[in-house]
């Protein structure tokens, strides 16, 4: 099963900003309890959409320069990435099914 790798604000630019597929990423941190709850969702979705839609996690508390970019207010926030831009953002524990959406509308 695909699992979402980790990044740091470094690799965001190469992994997210110049991937050649939309990429899901999971702002989060580790005191956080709902970013907890989405996780197994995320990791649901990273081995049903392999291949097609890349999957990382960015560590808010470890990464502060990339969670700034973006206006990371709170976590957890899923933003997905479309040609290298921000395409979707979802704040907050969602259900499955409401992720899938945002997904295949990228793609």
């Amino acid at each position: 099963m695909a699992q979402p790798i980790d990044i740091g604000d470094d690799d965001f630019e190469g992994v997210v900003i110049k991937a050649g597929k939309p990429v899901l990423v999971d702002f989060w941190a580790p005191w956080c309890g709902p970013c907890f709850v989405i996780a197994p969702i995320v990791e649901e979705l990273a081995g049903e959409y392999a291949g097609r839609v890349a999957f990382v996690r960015l560590n808010v508390d470890e990464n502060p320069k990339m969670a700034s970019r973006y206006n990371i207010m709170g976590i957890p926030t899923l933003l997905l990435f479309k040609d290298g831009k921000p395409f979707q953002q979802v704040v907050g524990v969602r259900p499955k099914q409401e992720l899938k959406k945002t997904l295949d509308a990228a793609l």
